[in-house]
């Protein structure tokens, strides 16, 4: 039996059939929608000359990649803060001690449930009030941080929790040490497990950088807007927000790519560093040892 039909019975004719006649339709509809959508702009006038002119300028291309640099720089420093974090917070809800996992529990449930943009606002205009403003790459990037980065614990800690308890049991029983545990045997298993999900958590932290444009910070969504807001275009909103939001699916994509890269080149890595012993057997005929 295959791996493939494990799970499920293999359709017959009569299903497959359907399944392909679903399917046609399906790419079908996709197909219709996508057409009303490119006639109706072309109705609208989207796609005049008037309206992309103004991207054949150089000065116009330095805001989409000066709004770009911001958008990544942003991105690129949550994400190392939230990795620190989630780690941080997860290797303390782990802890046997309840004084280190009862405030982390608390931290990380507190930062879920907070929506984010309720976090940057915070971070922004709160210190703005009282007379110690914050920079706005500084209060994104600590909005992005601490909600991402509970999240991000939450994934660790589930990964961790997800190995077999034997994997554990069997590491102590030869001697190793609680964090030698965690390094060597729970951590290497557990991230090939976690990594779909990491990456799946660090696209949303690069896409939900574009909620600066709220404080006014000069991301991407807000240079596009910038951009798209002048009438000697026409007002090119639909133009500019069609570039920015390629740019935003070809950077998502080539963290998904690298992330599929990745955990190709894990699946190859032996799973464990010690060479296997190659066990003997006596031949009762010869007396002479043979490999199994």
């Amino acid at each position: 039996m295959s791996s493939s039909s494990v799970l499920y019975d293999l359709p017959g004719p009569k299903a497959r059939l359907r399944n392909r006649i679903l399917g046609v339709v399906s790419i079908a509809a996709i197909v219709a929608l996508i057409a009303f959508v490119i006639y109706k702009f072309d109705q609208t006038g989207q796609f005049e000359a008037r309206k992309w002119e103004q991207f054949q300028y150089a000065a116009v291309q330095r805001e989409l990649l000066n709004g770009l640099w911001a958008t990544l720089k942003a991105a690129a420093v949550a994400t190392v803060l939230a990795l620190l974090f989630g780690a941080f917070f997860a290797s303390a809800r782990l802890s046997d001690k309840w004084a280190f996992r009862a405030p982390a529990t608390f931290v990380v449930e507190l930062f879920r449930a907070i929506p984010l943009l309720i976090l940057i606002f915070f971070f922004y205009y709160v210190p703005l009030q009282y007379g110690w403003p914050i920079d706005k790459f500084w209060a994104l990037v600590i909005g992005l941080t601490l909600y991402n980065g509970s999240v991000l614990a939450e994934i660790f800690r589930a990964g961790i929790n997800a190995v077999p308890y034997g994997q554990t049991e069997g590491a102590y029983a030869v001697g190793l040490r609680k964090n030698q545990v965690l390094r060597l045997i729970l951590l290497p298993q557990a991230f090939r497990a976690m990594l779909p999900a990491i990456v799946s958590q660090l696209v949303v932290l690069l896409k939900d950088t574009a909620l600066g444009f709220i404080i006014t910070y000069p991301e991407l969504l807000f240079a596009g807007k910038q951009i798209g807001g002048r009438l000697a275009f026409g007002l090119p909103y639909v133009p500019t927000y069609l570039i920015v939001a390629a740019v935003y699916i070809s950077i998502c994509g080539l963290l998904s790519a690298l992330a599929w890269w990745l955990q190709k080149r894990l699946t190859r890595l032996p799973r464990s560093a010690a060479k296997p012993v190659p066990s003997t057997q006596t031949d009762g005929g010869t007396g002479a040892n043979q490999l199994v």
